[in-house]
C-alpha cells in the first residue's frame, strides 16, 4: 500500500512543471520576490557573500556566472539586463539578490519587491536586447562584476501586470492536466503539513485539460513566506508567486 502511495506521488511531482527544474534548453523564467542587499544580512551570515551595493548587480545561486539576464517590474513594467556576477547563496524563497541602485532603477517597491525574471539566450532576444545592455553596463566600472537571475517556468496568462494598487498575492504551486490529481495533490497537503491554513489552498479550473493548485491570497510578505517555506520543506522545488488571482 505505502508503496501505491509513493507511485501515485511521484507521478503528481512529475505532472507539474513546478515540481522539476525547469528545462535547461529553454530560457529560464520566473516570478517572485527579490532580496534587495544590504550589509547587515551578510554580516548576520544570511547571505554568503558581498555585494556593492553602489552599483548595478544581481547574483542568482541557480544560474552560472555570466548568464544574462532581464529583471522586470510587472507594476511599471520597468526591466533592466544584466549579467550574473557571482552565485551568492541566499534564502531560497527569493529568486534574485540585488543592490539597490537596482532596485531604484526598476523603482520597485521595497515593502513588496516583486520581480518578472527571464534569462536572455544569445539569439535574437539577446541581439535585440544588446544597445540596452551596453547603455546599462556603461555606467558600471570595467573590472565591477556584473549579476544574474534564478527562474521557473510560468505561462505569461498567469502573471498579470499590475496597473492598480497590488491587492493579493498568491504562490503557484502545482499546474496538472488531471482535476482529481490536483484534488489529490491539496489532500495530501492537508494531510501532511498540519499547520497550514487550510483556507488558503485552492483548486482553479482553467480549461479541460489545466487545472492549478494555488494558495493564497496574502496580503502579508511575512505569511507567504511561511507558507512558502513550509511547501518547500514538504518538497515543492519550484513555485512562482503572482499577483491577484
Amino acid at each position: 500500500m505505502k508503496f501505491s502511495l509513493l507511485i501515485i506521488f511521484f507521478f503528481i511531482f512529475s505532472c507539474s512543471q513546478h515540481l522539476t527544474k525547469a528545462n535547461q534548453s529553454k530560457p529560464y523564467t520566473a516570478s517572485g520576490f527579490a532580496l534587495i542587499y544590504n550589509t547587515d544580512d551578510y554580516d548576520k551570515k544570511i547571505i554568503k557573500g558581498k555585494m556593492n551595493n553602489k552599483i548595478f548587480q544581481i547574483s542568482s545561486q541557480n544560474l552560472k556566472t555570466g548568464t544574462l539576464i532581464k529583471i522586470s517590474n510587472p507594476k511599471n513594467k520597468e526591466s533592466i539586463v544584466l549579467k550574473n556576477t557571482k552565485r551568492i547563496k541566499y534564502p531560497e524563497f527569493y529568486k534574485i539578490l540585488i543592490t539597490k541602485p537596482v532596485a531604484k532603477k526598476l523603482n520597485l517597491n521595497t515593502d513588496l519587491p516583486l520581480l518578472e525574471i527571464i534569462e536572455l539566450k544569445k539569439n535574437k532576444s539577446f541581439i535585440a536586447e544588446k544597445a540596452k545592455i551596453y547603455n546599462e553596463e556603461k555606467k558600471i566600472p570595467s573590472k565591477a562584476p556584473v549579476a544574474s537571475v534564478q527562474i521557473s517556468n510560468i505561462s505569461k496568462n498567469k502573471i498579470k501586470n499590475l496597473n492598480n494598487k497590488i491587492d493579493e498575492i498568491y504562490i503557484y504551486i502545482g499546474n496538472f492536466y488531471s482535476s482529481e490529481t490536483a484534488k489529490f495533490l491539496k489532500q495530501r497537503i492537508i494531510k501532511e503539513i498540519t499547520d497550514y491554513d487550510v483556507t488558503k489552498l485552492k483548486i482553479k479550473k482553467i480549461n479541460d485539460k489545466e487545472t492549478l493548485v494555488i494558495s493564497g491570497p496574502y496580503k502579508s510578505v511575512n505569511l507567504l513566506k511561511n507558507d512558502y517555506i513550509k511547501l518547500k520543506n514538504f518538497g515543492f522545488e519550484e513555485m512562482d508567486i503572482y499577483i491577484n488571482d
